[in-house]
């Protein structure tokens, strides 16, 4: 009779209750391409900068930072945890052996007036020996599903450490490749400053020249050193700025600041490496961060079901068969054999609301993680299209940056050529120099922030994580919400 029952009800329990995530995902980015042919970034993007150096420090970042180490014990943790919840699904086989010795005890069971045939028993008290080995085996029956769903939950979990390891790396990968570009800004901006030194202390000593014959006046002279003397003053910050990026670079790769050497450059050696972004609809595959949200919300819908399932008879069959034996020698003989099977149906009726509590607790996870989920996409739309603006706009102002730097170094040049001659007068002189050292610190921002914002975008897109030929659980997690997104 309840195995008759048990069928149907099991097939209601197993049916997937997926709550539609009602995401309205958009056709284009709006500040993408138009007409753009879709292709997914380089695994490797990072090589598309063009600097080896910089290739060095992130391959070695992923294989020795904390963080990413840290990551994989976790998975390590993850795959056990799912190993320890698959454990109800098979039989539980004990190995049992034991010897004991002993006796009754003389003074139960005796009637009044039998101490001479008591003390004649305490003469010759009785010894009893027992020795017994035998296999015994408990094993519940998941007619209801409780215990796969429980499986399931924790594969899930371990396919969200796996993608929460990609996210640690690619956060890792992008926190280098920012630290290694602020060292070039910093180096670059160091030589702007030494050059403008070099350039103002040219135009002071042209001025001191002019002072010394009686056409420039000591005001002159002293606005001029006092530009000098800025220069100087801009030095020591920038190279502040070098040295803890420097250290920064050397706790990624995981080694001590002064084990690690980083030479830089200059921004302007740097290639801009082309990105697409394709469609948004294939951001929910490419991005690590919601591929995670996906597993933990198909986690949580195992651990409702299996909430659900507790509430149903709980079905075990235990047996156990062995020998059982007074006198050693005699234990493996035919004789000694015994053997024992049971079943027994467990129905919770009065349990404090107990389940009920923990199955509406589930239920409050799986809508919060929905709503986590939910978030991660739109997050992951708005990244992108931050990013997309903002490499548009940095592009932009890098180019009229430039045009900038090249006008006013004329200018300046100009300028200083005049001053030789003596047909120009100097506020001219110190108006172009200041306004072409403003124009390069201005320029080399521009090149960094630009440089930033292509980063920016290849971690919005995912980072170049290419979706893996996936095992039935990685399938699992993913195509579980995404059905859930698609059902409205």
């Amino acid at each position: 009779m309840i195995v008759a029952l048990a069928q149907p009800l099991a097939g209601c329990l197993l049916h997937d209750e997926n709550v539609p995530a009602a995401i309205d995902i958009p056709k284009s980015y709006r500040a993408g391409p138009r007409n753009a042919d879709t292709a997914l970034p380089s695994i490797v993007w990072w090589r598309g900068f063009g600097s080896k150096e910089l290739t060095d420090l992130i391959e070695e970042a992923l294989t020795s930072n904390f963080d990413v180490a840290a990551a994989v014990a976790r998975i390590v943790q993850a795959d056990a945890n799912s190993r320890i919840a698959g454990a109800p699904l098979l039989p539980i086989v004990d190995l049992n052996a034991g010897t004991s010795r002993g006796s009754s005890s003389l003074n139960t069971g005796t009637p009044s007036g039998a101490s001479g045939a008591l003390a004649a028993t305490r003469r010759n008290r009785t010894y009893v020996n027992l020795y017994s080995t035998s296999l015994s085996a408990t094993y519940e029956i998941d007619f209801w599903g409780k215990n796969r769903a429980a499986l399931r939950a924790a594969e899930q979990v371990a396919v969200a450490s796996r993608y929460d390891r990609e996210v640690v790396a690619l956060t890792t990968v992008v926190s280098v490749a920012t630290s290694y570009f602020q060292v070039l800004a910093a180096q670059d901006q160091l030589r702007i400053a030494r050059d403008n030194l070099a350039a103002a202390t040219r135009v002071y000593n042209l001025i001191k020249q002019r002072f010394d014959v009686g056409t420039a006046s000591a005001l002159d002279t002293a606005q001029q050193e006092s530009i000098v003397n800025t220069q100087r003053a801009a030095i020591p910050p920038l190279e502040q700025i070098v040295r803890p990026n420097a250290a920064t670079l050397a706790v990624l790769i995981g080694r001590t600041p002064e084990s690690v050497g980083i030479r830089g450059g200059s921004m302007a050696r740097l290639r801009i490496p082309p990105v697409t972004p394709g469609l948004p609809s294939d951001l929910i595959a490419q991005r690590p961060d919601i591929r995670e949200a996906e597993a933990q919300l198909a986690s949580a819908n195992a651990n409702v079901y299996s909430a659900r399932a507790a509430m149903f008879p709980s079905i075990q069959l235990t047996g156990e068969g062995g020998y059982q034996s007074a006198i050693f020698r005699t234990l493996l003989k035919p004789e000694s054999a015994f053997f024992s099977v049971a079943a027994g149906l467990t129905q919770p009726l009065l349990d404090g609301a107990r389940l009920q509590g923990q199955l509406d607790f589930q239920v409050g996870v799986q809508d919060e993680l929905l709503q986590l989920y939910r978030k991660a996409i739109v997050n992951g739309f708005a990244d992108v299209e931050r990013a997309l603006i903002a490499v548009q706009q940095t592009a932009l102002r890098e180019r009229l940056q430039r045009e900038v730097v090249r006008s006013s170094r004329t200018a300046f040049e100009i300028a200083e050529t005049r001053l030789r001659e003596g047909t120009i007068d100097l506020i001219t002189v110190l108006n172009t120099q200041q306004t072409l050292f403003q124009a390069q610190d201005t320029l080399a921002q521009a090149q960094l922030d630009r440089l930033l914002a292509v980063v920016g975008l290849f971690q919005a897109l995912g980072g170049g994580w290419q979706k893996p030929k996936a095992d039935g659980s990685a399938n699992h997690a993913s195509a579980e919400p995404r059905k859930a997104l698609n059902a409205r």
